[in-house]
């Protein structure tokens, strides 16, 4: 294990990662680590775990030594507290994942020609190895690929599921073709929030890589704290430097909505795309309008893939409002392993409970979907 992905070679981490996630880019990883955003004081240490043979990266996966639950988004409080009353230390343990990232992508990242399957199993003891040499609470993989998800159920994890809403383009030719698409109700719902921003005087824009100026990161990065500052729920994990980070490393994959009104900017988003998908992570406004949320969040990002021929947009966790809007329910998965057996008995049934409950709501939503049947 290393202090750090900056300790591994730029193209050497990229390689392992290929058209996968993101989000589990060096680019972005680094630039948690240099900005702040993580360290072993806000309980996400850095301990990516490398495997190399003759000297050559063959296998690795983003580990961080927790002590915490914060910006895991699988939440797992109650565990703690209950291994708390039960005399337990549940932290630290160990999370393979991306911080404060509720997108699924690979955990096990494999060198391309080597034996993927082989590979994952060793990562996968490596994990278990690690909590029992140094005595932590358990290892948990969030929003890991269902391929992944075999390897580790076989290796004792238990999974958990979760859902998002995600969109699809269905090779929809304009923004009139997905209307079309929806039930007669949600279409003339879209319609009338289409038409705030006329009578609003607010024109959108999308701006991509380049086209992003280095004059944009002042307004995005107060867009992005003012909803996190005025939500009780909200949390800041990212501060300013992350952002001028991710404008001199990571300006090929950002994706920004701003929308402005006389030339004043009044909202915005901030979305990444990688290999046809679009990923919304954060919105926000100066000033609150009648569907401005819907607009810049979501119609916003259907008409980018649509113009631009993308197949899948995923605009972050919760939100039942976008189901309603034409983003179905998907299945997100995580597995975990806790080492203490009176507590992995305990969570293992809630986990059962659990399941069953997220796939009938799975099920529930994709029967009652926004968009007409056969779409």
């Amino acid at each position: 294990m290393l202090e750090g992905v900056r300790k591994v070679p730029k193209d050497e981490w990229n390689a392992l990662v290929g058209e996968g996630s993101p989000f589990l880019e060096w680019e972005w990883l680094a630039s948690l680590e240099d900005a702040g955003c993580v360290g072993a004081e806000l309980g996400w240490a850095p301990r990516p775990l490398v495997l190399r043979e003759q000297g050559r990266l063959i296998a690795a996966c983003p580990v961080y030594l927790k002590g915490n639950s914060e910006g895991e988004f699988v939440f797992d409080w109650g565990w703690a507290d209950a291994a708390h009353r039960a005399g337990l230390e549940y932290y630290p343990k160990i999370l393979v994942g991306v911080p404060f990232t509720p997108v699924t992508g690979a955990r096990f990242l494999v060198a391309e020609g080597e034996d993927r399957t082989r590979r994952s199993e060793e990562l996968a003891q490596a994990l278990l190895g690690i909590c029992e040499a140094h005595g932590l609470s358990g290892a948990h993989v969030n929003f890991c690929l269902d391929a992944e998800r075999s390897v580790l159920e076989e290796a004792g994890f238990v999974p958990r599921l979760g859902f998002q809403y995600h969109w699809l383009n269905r090779d929809y030719q304009d923004f009139d073709d997905y209307l079309k698409s929806l039930r007669s109700k949600r279409r003339n719902q879209v319609r009338r929030e289409r038409r705030e921003l006329e009578h609003q005087g607010i024109e959108i824009e999308w701006l991509t890589g380049d086209d992003i100026s280095d004059d944009l990161i002042e307004p995005m990065y107060r867009i992005y704290l003012s909803t996190i500052r005025n939500n009780p729920w909200g949390r800041q994990y990212l501060n300013r430097e992350l952002f001028e980070f991710l404008c001199t490393r990571f300006r090929h994959r950002l994706c920004f909505v701003v929308a402005r009104r006389n030339r004043s900017i009044l909202a915005g988003a901030i979305n990444i795309q990688k290999s046809g998908v679009l990923y919304g992570r954060y919105w926000g406004c100066f000033e609150e309008l009648r569907h401005l949320h819907f607009n810049v969040c979501y119609y916003a990002g259907i008409e980018h893939c649509i113009e631009n021929g993308l197949s899948r947009f995923e605009p972050g966790a919760g939100g039942q409002y976008k189901q309603l809007r034409g983003f179905d329910a998907y299945p997100t998965w995580s597995v975990h392993h806790l080492r203490d057996p009176r507590l992995a008995d305990a969570v293992g049934r809630f986990l059962e409970t659990e399941r069953n409950e997220a796939s009938a709501a799975i099920e529930w939503y994709c029967e009652h979907s926004a968009n007409r049947r056969g779409q």
